[in-house]
């Protein structure tokens, strides 16, 4: 026989379960020259529990302590291989040290009850002679386990009086509840401190149990329960368990199992209790039970009183004799207490512990009832737990005022970081401080120039605001006290404020408030105002409300600060803009107009959207509009540099697509932040068509007279600024009286409509507005737009410009056109055909003057540029007279020397009309002058005429000898001089 095998041979039976692994372990190990080793045993559920280790350092143990039986670790896998198990430790133990672990099953009565496992060193995978070795090591565990004693408890002396009474103080019964079929596992307050677990280790399995359980303990008392489920009988154990401390005391558990329709388990429900003293203090158990201050009653199944103790005597108001044995529903206090029947009944079908209060009729009392379901019925705890209630309920009352203020103060202090302007901070306290309060009115003034300014009220009358707003300084009064010190003034009746401000006594009844908190505003160490929150009954603050409102005032200051210097920069900023819009629409003869400009709503910067009109030569004007992207100063600056600029370029009247090219020059050099969206429209009431260019702008509205209302289509260039010249440009046939809408985005678009939504709002609109007849009024049509589009409900996010303009056609008996020479006759042509004309025109007192300006133009055209030339007439609300050629030299006006032969003839065109241009057309240019209709005033009779028909336009040339003026008749003075 082997040495080692002979040596445990001399061991006698009836040792300690932990003494057999120990000893198995250290020749198991030995004999290998393994490193170490450890034993398992099978808990509940499919769980593997380490019972002792030797060899092994808890660092690397750890893990190990609760293991799956049916994973892949070795001593799981030995549980269902009689012939053992070797496992390299690569696959399983990576971080051990060692070759690997050789793992047999240990049998108990009819199954495997655990596993053996060694952890093998440099000689690796044991050998045939070592795993014989190791199976004679596991026979003889196996034989040492059935002769180990069950687990006592501790003998000990009777305890004295001092003990008996610290065991009646220490009673404690842990109730439990395990659910066999899933290893679930419900601890009750007194079990987990019975059990030596803390609340936040406790996961809820049947593993919490195992891990503290004696490993000695632990197959004795998992084979009791067992016994228990099998044979359908009581559970009962007496184990030891690991307190908190680290040390072991002794429990005691009873249990029953239940059982489904089929009989399988289904859940043990038990309870336990310390069992460290002797029989002598469990005897003192029913004494402590008897003589506690809580009520303690014990049922049968049936809920028949088994036990109750003095507490539950004096309750009830029965002796223990009167209530053993009774029914415990048939008690008057019990059938007197609504729903307590039910709620018992409720609790105990779930066969966990319950608890709940339940109060009593006709008075304040209110008991907590415990009902702890066991194997042989219930027991029932309660206590009186008025006071308790009472006290939890105003703490809760306190916390959830606290807890109201908190939130209040937090979402006033959102909101006034959300508001911008002043007024928007009164509003935002006036909604969360007041009702808190109970209060009635809010006022809120600021320091200017010496005097209250109110900045906003809410809760008193006009007239009241009107009086009390920049009242000359007094001497006396609470709102310049709060001002001056700091310090709030609290005023908590009218009397006590005429006490305080004899001379203002009268305030209180013109307010209609009965009490005052006046509290200052201060922010960066100056107080600059005072809010005044009143009440509409006398108040006396306590002084928890006077901190807060105290708090919350100096949150109001720092948000009205800062309100201030909004106010203060949104005010210019409006005013730059107003002052960079058009302040009036040009009255045109070419088309009617109306604007509208809407800035953002309230909180939001300037923008730099704008619109224009602008009058043009022959009858031609140019209709504008654009929105510069973003808000701010920045952006209202951009604007008006845009606006100068459309002009500047339209009064050299180029074609509307290089206008466009050189806007987008200009935005091009502004940054690459910057972005214009613009629409130019060239309306030519000459010819009734009107051009259009636009540059990531939304197109125009067309209404036409039969109210059809449509929006031309055509390929939008991007903003400018990220454009690439050329634009394209499209022409409309506009039919007399037409109207064309022009608008920016933000008339619309909004986060709540899409563009095409709001084009087709605007549509609808129009065509109403045909409909009813509103439209003949354009003042009238731009306030129904702007507020169907614009609800002054709904702030906008956006700025937003509107142009409406209705558009008229010159007709043709006030147009005239004619072909000339291309040679010096010309000129007389362009005379005779300007004095036929104008006689039909009945302008006949603007001919003599209309003659020498088309001789002018027309000898400038026959001399220095080249045909064909055409001249024409436009009678519209001034004359207009118009040379076109086939050149593209553009005439310039110059100083003329004393000397000079020439160079007079544009100077003489400027002095004799009200202005004068020259615009480029497809085939050359055309010099226009413009003239008002009234024409000089005549008081002597017409002289003979000072030009002759063969006039050649040349002023140098001309001869005055011949010329006979009678003196009586004085000489004509024309616009151009004598």
């Amino acid at each position: 026989m082997n040495a080692r095998l002979a040596l445990l041979s001399t061991v006698d039976p009836g040792v300690a379960e932990s003494e057999v692994f120990r000893l198995a372990l250290q020749h198991a190990v030995g004999e290998l020259d393994a490193l170490g080793g450890m034993v398992h045993l099978r808990g509940p559920m499919s769980a593997l529990r380490l019972v002792s280790s030797t060899g092994l350092p808890p660092a690397l143990t750890r893990p190990w302590e609760i293991i799956d039986q049916e994973g892949p670790l070795p001593p799981a896998r030995a549980l269902h291989q009689d012939g053992g198990v070797w496992s390299p430790l690569g696959s399983t133990a990576p971080s051990w040290p060692g070759t690997g672990l050789a793992a047999l099953p240990v049998a108990g009565r009819d199954r495997t009850i655990g596993a053996l496992t060694v952890l093998t060193g440099d000689r690796g995978e044991p050998t045939g002679l070592e795993w014989d070795f190791l199976r004679a090591v596991v026979d003889w565990t196996e034989d040492r386990m059935a002769q180990a004693p069950p687990p006592t408890g501790p003998a000990q002396p009777e305890p004295g009086a001092d003990r008996l009474r610290q065991a009646l103080k220490e009673v404690s019964l842990g109730s439990w509840d395990w659910d066999i079929r899933t290893g679930d596992l419900i601890w009750d307050e007194a079990a987990l401190e019975l059990y030596g677990t803390r609340p936040a280790e406790f996961t809820g399995q049947i593993e919490n149990w195992m891990r503290i359980v004696h490993p000695d303990d632990l197959a004795p008392t998992l084979a009791a329960a067992e016994r228990a489920i099998r044979e359908h009988g009581v559970y009962e154990a007496e184990y030891r368990v690991r307190r908190l401390d680290g040390t072991w005391g002794w429990t005691r558990a009873r249990g029953r199992a239940t059982y489904d329709e089929h009989g399988r388990p289904h859940r043990m429900i038990g309870v336990g209790w310390e069992s460290d003293e002797s029989r002598s203090a469990r005897d003192a158990l029913d004494r402590a039970l008897r003589h506690m201050s809580d009520g303690f009653l014990a049922v049968d199944d049936a809920w028949r009183i088994t036990f109750a103790n003095l507490e539950a005597e004096r309750t009830l108001g029965l002796s223990a004799e009167e209530l053993c044995g009774r029914l415990l529903w048939d008690l008057p206090s019990v059938r007197a207490t609504p729903c307590l029947e039910s709620r018992c009944r409720e609790a105990a079908a779930q066969e966990r512990p319950a608890g709940f209060d339940v109060h009593v009729p006709d008075t304040d009392l209110v008991y907590h009832l415990r009902l702890v379901p066991g194997p042989d019925g219930r027991t029932i705890y309660f206590s009186d737990v008025t006071e308790k209630r009472r006290h939890e309920e105003e703490r809760r009352e306190t916390e959830r005022a606290a807890s109201e203020r908190a939130h209040r103060i937090a979402a006033l202090t959102t909101a006034l970081a959300k508001a911008t302007t002043s007024q928007d901070v009164v509003d935002a306290v006036a909604l969360r401080v007041l009702p808190p309060f109970a209060a009635a009115g809010l006022l809120v003034q600021t320091v200017e120039n010496d005097r209250p300014h109110n900045v906003g009220a809410v809760g008193y009358a006009d007239d009241f605001i009107r009086l009390v707003n920049r009242r000359p300084r007094t001497r006396y009064g609470p709102v310049w006290d709060a001002i001056d010190t700091g310090t709030p003034v609290f005023i908590s009746s009218p009397r006590e404020f005429a006490e305080y401000v004899p001379q203002h006594a009268d305030l209180p009844a013109r307010s209609g408030k009965q009490a005052w908190a006046f509290l200052p505003l201060t922010a960066s160490d100056h107080t600059f105002g005072v809010c005044v929150v009143s009440f509409d009954r006398p108040r006396r603050l306590t002084d928890e409300e006077r901190t807060l409102l105290t708090a919350i005032s100096a949150l109001l200051a720092q948000a009205l600060e800062r309100a201030r210097l909004y106010d203060l920069e949104h005010t210019r900023s409006r005013e730059l803009q107003r002052a960079l819009l058009p302040q009036d629409l040009p009255v045109l003869a070419a088309c009617e107009s109306a604007a509208r400009y809407l800035p953002a709503g309230q909180g939001m910067d300037v923008g730099g959207d704008w619109y224009d009109v602008i009058p043009l030569s022959s009858g031609q004007v140019a209709l504008v509009v654009g929105d510069v992207m973003g808000h701010g100063l920045a952006e209202a600056a951009t604007m008006g540099r845009l606006r100068t600029a459309v002009h500047t370029l339209a009064d050299l009247e180029l074609p509307p697509d290089e206008i466009m090219s050189h806007l987008n020059d200009i935005v091009g050099t502004m940054g690459e932040e910057s972005y214009v969206t613009c629409l130019y429209a060239l309306y030519d009431s000459t010819t009734q068509v009107c051009s259009m260019v636009r540059a990531g702008h939304p197109p125009p509205a067309l209404v036409c007279p039969d109210g059809t209302v449509r929006f031309p289509e055509w390929t939008a260039d991007p903003p400018l600024g990220a454009a690439e010249p050329p634009f394209e440009t499209v022409e409309l046939s506009v039919p007399e009286g037409s109207l064309l809408v022009l608008y920016t985005d933000g008339l619309v678009e909004s986060a709540k409509r899409g563009i095409d939504e709001g084009m087709a709002d605007l549509a609808r609109l129009l065509r109403t507005a045909h409909e009813d007849g509103s439209a003949a009024d354009l003042e009238r049509l731009c306030d129904t737009l702007t507020q169907g589009l614009l609800p002054a409900e709904h702030a906008a996010a956006d700025d937003a410009a509107l142009l409406v303009a209705r558009l008229h056609a010159l007709t043709g008996d006030r147009m005239a056109s004619w072909s000339l020479l291309d040679d010096p006759r010309a000129a007389g042509q362009a005379r005779r055909h300007v004095r036929d004309q104008l006689a039909a025109w009945d302008l006949d007192d603007l001919a003599p003057t209309t003659e020498l300006l088309a001789s002018e133009l027309v000898g400038n055209v026959v001399r220095h540029a080249k045909g064909p030339v055409r001249l024409r007439l436009l009678h519209g609300s001034a004359l207009v007279c118009e040379v076109f050629d086939g050149s593209l030299t553009m005439p310039r006006i110059r100083r003329a020397g004393d000397t000079d032969e020439g160079g007079r003839g544009l100077q003489l065109i400027t002095a004799l009309s009200q202005r004068w241009g020259t615009r480029y057309t497809p085939t050359g240019k055309c010099i226009w002058t413009e003239q008002s209709l009234t024409g000089p005033a005549l008081t002597a009779p017409t002289p003979p005429p000072l030009i002759p028909d063969d006039f050649d336009g040349d002023l140098e040339s001309l001869s005055f000898e011949d010329l006979d003026i009678a003196p009586d008749h004085g000489r004509q003075v024309g616009p151009g001089g004598p």
